[in-house]
């Protein structure tokens, strides 16, 4: 039984699992921000949680099949290096989960921050909607926002 749940986490079925997953997290933050089930599942530990767990065994999974770990590093040295990093499925999916997790926290700070200021719901949902997809530029437009509610320039927090 054990082989038949290790054959079936695939890079490819936890690609979609992950993709599929977070969306619930994502729809708690933009539609029910102020709920107790926000602050229980997305703005809690949970969802790091559950990303560091699969990180974990995809990291144990790939040092099973002697994935060279070191070479990830060479990932600094040229942009060429990066780009052949990205041709190797064990890097590309350990980047997703790193990528999905950081847009989320920061989806959550955003929820977090939004609250403390007493932004409206409505206007923090296009920042919202753009950090998942692209999160830089979603907080720097919350940050726009934030700047007329708080009444302040802050350069950090």
């Amino acid at each position: 039984m054990i082989e038949q749940i290790y054959t079936y986490f695939t890079i490819e079925i936890i690609y979609l699992w992950l993709n599929f997953g977070v969306l619930p997290f994502w729809l708690i933050l933009i539609f029910f921000p102020q709920s107790k089930i926000c602050k229980i599942f997305a703005q809690s530990i949970f969802p790091i949680t559950v990303f560091s767990l699969i990180y974990g065994y995809l990291i144990y999974k790939f040092f099973l099949d002697n994935y060279d770990f070191l070479s990830n590093f060479t990932l600094y040295l040229s942009f060429a290096n990066l780009l052949s990093l990205f041709e190797e499925k064990y890097f590309l999916i350990l980047f997703w989960i790193h990528f999905l997790a950081i847009n989320l926290f920061c989806g959550s700070w955003i929820v977090n921050d939004c609250q403390k200021f007493n932004i409206p719901k409505g206007l923090v949902f296009l920042p919202l909607i753009i950090t998942y997809f692209i999160g830089p530029i979603g907080i720097f437009i919350y940050w726009v926002i934030r700047i007329f509610y708080a009444k302040r320039i802050n350069l950090y927090d």
